[in-house]
């Protein structure tokens, strides 16, 4: 009852009606100009500023034209390998002998290359367009080697002319060595099917690989030259690996996309 009475007193004493009435502390006020500073702040950034992202997608070494499959214009047994796994032959260059109905026929290279892969062998029978080999296009063992990035059909829009590049190569390690730079040569615009990354790397069974989470465009990649290093490439280390690299090598690669702003998420 004190306490009731006590406070209808108060109420009822006119005495302080003239006091001003204090609707905020000096800490509230602080914290609300410290947040419209910050709100102020993000969304200068929001329009100003820049957000980089990448994306990353499997990748294989090659040189610049490809490889392709050679086969066979006959069918019957193979009598001879003339060739050798990563021999260097010009064009028309004899691989295999070929014995059918009317006589022995040679198969011979269509384009200059390296023979990256035999398939066929002395005494096996092969039909009419049976793969036996795969060359590579390469005229001269020095000739530079690229990276082949298959990104998804979905980012292909984003990539920029001459946008960085990170390989981090399969036989490389990583933590020792770093991962090999290079900027974007060129974009495929259209889509790969298992066929066309089959008949450009000589490989069917990559071309199944690459094309698992979907049709991917082809990235070219130019390798960025470094005369201080033993691969003749630069790496994100000083020195790099301390041996050259081979063709056919298997990578990742991780692509900068064109810089976006924050604001353009908003947007419809």
């Amino acid at each position: 009852m004190q306490f009731r009475q006590q406070a209808l007193a108060k109420l009822q004493s006119p005495e302080e009606l003239d006091l001003p009435v204090r609707f905020a502390r000096p800490q509230g006020w602080l914290v609300l100009s410290v947040t419209v500073v910050a709100m102020a702040a993000a969304s200068v950034w929001a329009v100003t500023g820049s957000v980089a992202s990448t994306v990353s997608a499997p990748a294989i070494l090659t040189h610049g034209q490809g490889s392709y499959l050679l086969q066979s214009p006959v069918a019957g047994q193979v009598t001879a390998v003339l060739a050798k796994q990563g021999e260097q032959l010009p064009a028309g260059s004899p691989v295999l002998k070929v014995r059918t109905a009317k006589g022995e026929t040679v198969v011979r290279t269509l384009d200059a290359g390296r023979v990256s892969g035999l398939a066929a062998t002395v005494g096996q029978i092969i039909q009419t367009g049976a793969n036996v080999a795969a060359v590579e296009k390469v005229a001269h063992t020095k000739d530079p080697l690229y990276a082949t990035v298959y990104v998804p059909a979905e980012n292909a829009a984003s990539i920029p002319d001459d946008a960085a590049v990170d390989l981090t190569v399969q036989s490389v390690p990583t933590q020792e060595y770093g991962v090999l730079r290079g900027h974007v040569k060129s974009v495929d615009r259209s889509a790969q099917s298992p066929q066309q990354i089959a008949a450009f790397l000589g490989d069917s069974q990559l071309g199944e690989q690459f094309t698992k989470k979907g049709r991917p465009v082809a990235v070219t990649v130019r390798l960025d030259k470094s005369s201080a290093t033993k691969s003749g490439y630069a790496w994100s280390s000083a020195d790099g690996p301390p041996y050259k690299l081979t063709s056919m090598t298997m990578a990742s690669g991780s692509i900068r996309l064109a810089d976006q702003r924050p604001v353009d998420w908003l947007l419809p």
